[in-house]
C-alpha cells in the first residue's frame, strides 16, 4: 500500500490512506484489521477496534497479540490491557499449562498498566479482572505460582 500510495499525486495519497484505513477497521475479520492498524502504524484506530469489539478477541493469536499489545501501551493502556487479557482468558480457559508462564507474565503487565487507565468504561478494573481469575481458575496452581 506504501507503494501504491507513493504513486499517487499529492492530496491523494492523504485520501487513498483515509479510505483505506476506514476500510481495515471496518473490516468483519477483526484479527487481519487489527494486524494492519498496528503495523500501518494507526494505533488511535487500532486501540478504538479494540476497545469496540473487545469480545471477539482470540487470544491464540499470540504472535500477533504480544507485539500489538507492546506497540499499543505507552498511548493507549486500556486497549492494551485488553488485548493482554484476551491472552491470558485463552490460555486459563482452554487450560493451556504451556502459556501459563506467558499468561502470568501478561497479568503483571496488566497490573503495571492498570495505574495509567483513569477509565475502564465498561470493562473490569483491574483488581475485579484478578479476583474473578482467581475464582474462577484458583485450581490451575502452576499458573498462579508464576504471579507470586
Amino acid at each position: 500500500m506504501r507503494a501504491y500510495l507513493k504513486r499517487l499525486p499529492d492530496f491523494d495519497d492523504v485520501e487513498a490512506e483515509e479510505k483505506a484505513l476506514n476500510y481495515a477497521q471496518g473490516s468483519k475479520n477483526l484479527l487481519q484489521a487489527f494486524s494492519f492498524l498496528v503495523s500501518w502504524p494507526a494505533l488511535d484506530r487500532a486501540a478504538s477496534l479494540v476497545i469496540q469489539r473487545a469480545t471477539e478477541l482470540d487470544g491464540d493469536h499470540y504472535e500477533i497479540l504480544t507485539p500489538a499489545a507492546d506497540a499499543l501501551s505507552a498511548r493507549h493502556p486500556l486497549a492494551a490491557t485488553l488485548v493482554l487479557r484476551s491472552m491470558i482468558d485463552f490460555s486459563l480457559t482452554r487450560a493451556q499449562s504451556s502459556r501459563y508462564k506467558h499468561a502470568a507474565r501478561h497479568l503483571l503487565e496488566c497490573s503495571s498498566l492498570s495505574s495509567a487507565i483513569k477509565d475502564f468504561g465498561s470493562f473490569e478494573a483491574h483488581d475485579a479482572y484478578t479476583a474473578r481469575l482467581r475464582t474462577e481458575h484458583g485450581r490451575k496452581s502452576s499458573f498462579w505460582s508464576f504471579v507470586s
